[in-house]
């Protein structure tokens, strides 16, 4: 019986580090997002996406605390992870934009309503301003009236050129014409 309170004491633990991270997470989602100028929508994403691994990794733990094999919890996780990968497989730039999604939202200074150039050569280049930031693409306004659609990873790949800077007056000085490359 006391090996139950011991299983019961670790698994209000590990539940209370699960809600104590996903706090964190949301918190310092919502601060970049409010910090960086993007869509509310984007950050509930993004929230919802880690807080799926937040849990897939509370679940496993507590069934490892519960007495389920490791053996048997590393065969279920191997078989799912290679039928993610083999559907992934077929759409590899799915995963690859959904990747690029989150580093475009951590890591990346592109912001709403900032006018790019993306270079894809010497002598082509695709001009816009950025109207939405979503899971898997960005959407462009093109100065001739129309709405283009490009993949997240194309920004990741590509140099981009930041025509205008963010709204924010203290930084606006210093984002007259910058080149972001990665």
């Amino acid at each position: 019986m006391e090996s139950y309170y011991l299983h019961i004491i670790e698994t209000i633990v590990i539940v209370i580090i699960f809600l104590v991270s996903r706090n964190v997470l949301t918190k310092l989602i919502e601060k970049t997002r409010v910090k960086r100028l993007i869509q509310k929508s984007r950050g509930s994403v993004i929230k919802r996406v880690l807080n799926i691994i937040l849990t897939v990794i509370c679940i496993a733990t507590i069934s490892l605390v519960w007495g389920v094999d490791q053996e048997d919890l590393a065969v279920l996780i191997g078989s799912v992870l290679t039928v993610i990968g083999i559907a992934f497989f077929a759409q590899w730039s799915l995963l690859s934009n959904v990747t690029s999604s989150v580093i475009i939202f951590f890591n990346h200074p592109l912001k709403l309503n900032d006018s790019i150039i993306i270079m894809e050569g010497k002598d082509y280049v695709i001009e816009g301003t950025v109207t939405s930031i979503g899971l898997f693409f960005v959407t462009l306004a093109t100065p001739d009236g129309g709405e283009l659609s490009l993949p997240n990873n194309i920004f990741i790949q590509k140099t981009i050129k930041k025509l205008s800077a963010p709204s924010d007056p203290e930084t606006q000085d210093s984002y007259s014409e910058d080149e972001v490359s990665l």
